[in-house]
């Protein structure tokens, strides 16, 4: 009796997938028993064309051309598309690029007070939750939480009383070097809540001119200026450092 063979072949094909609208590509894998209609409505999520709009190439690793799946009916496997090959979509109606420019998209925005009454954000996720800031606090631990802020805030303004225009000081912000300058302005500003020192760095490493949306806190030249808190900033004898060079440092 004579021995049966059976050819035993991949059921599932990897292939790269590049577009007429696309600058780039995809890796995907397909079923080889679906027909070439339905593997194009699966490039439609990946490609952003239609299907009816579609023409299948397939490119070997090599880049050339080796068919076209002309037949909406045919199996995907009845066509010779192995692995690492490239499936390139032609789509006439679209340019180049076109799904990726984002400029034409309208935005979408949500109100603060339309967010707020949504059951599904992250935010009512939080409440129910009583997690971050919704988290529950015993009476106990709120006035704790409250005499430590206004304690706070208490050696903020006398430290800030103690300040006046014109003293010398220096700024120490965490993970940032120290920089000197000089007061130009302590007390309440618009852009935030707190006390804020405006100070002219004696070097241009500010970030503006002494003024904040729109409002002119004091007078300096661009870049010399910012604003720091009470707690950020030393005032003392902190002469303007000497950057030059000494007539010993040139040979």
């Amino acid at each position: 009796m004579a021995e049966q063979y059976s050819v035993v072949t991949q059921s599932v094909v990897t292939v790269r997938v590049t577009s007429t609208g696309n600058t780039f590509g995809s890796e995907r894998r397909f079923q080889k028993d679906l027909t070439v209609a339905e593997v194009k409505g699966k490039l439609e999520l990946v490609t952003g064309s239609i299907a009816t709009n579609m023409k299948l190439e397939v490119y070997s690793k090599e880049d050339k051309l080796i068919c076209k799946l002309d037949n909406n009916d045919a199996l995907l496997g009845s066509y010779p598309v192995d692995d690492g090959m490239r499936l390139h979509v032609v789509d006439s109606t679209v340019k180049l690029g076109e799904f990726e420019d984002t400029s034409k998209v309208e935005k979408f925005e949500l109100s603060e007070d339309a967010y707020s009454k949504r059951t599904d954000s992250v935010r009512a996720f939080k409440e129910r939750n009583k997690m971050g800031r919704f988290k529950e606090v015993s009476p106990e631990e709120q006035q704790r939480l409250d005499e430590e802020k206004a304690k706070k805030a208490e050696a903020e303004k006398q430290k800030a009383e103690s300040m006046k225009v014109g003293d010398r000081c220096e700024v120490r912000v965490p993970e940032q070097l120290a920089k000197r300058g000089e007061v130009k302005f302590v007390g309440l500003t618009d852009f935030k809540e707190g006390i804020w020192v405006g100070v002219q760095y004696d070097e241009p490493v500010g970030k503006n001119n002494g003024s904040v949306k729109g409002k002119q806190y004091f007078e300096c030249p661009d870049k010399y200026g910012g604003f720091v808190r009470v707690n950020h900033l030393e005032v003392g004898d902190f002469p303007e450092e000497d950057l030059g060079f000494s007539d010993d440092d040139e040979i």
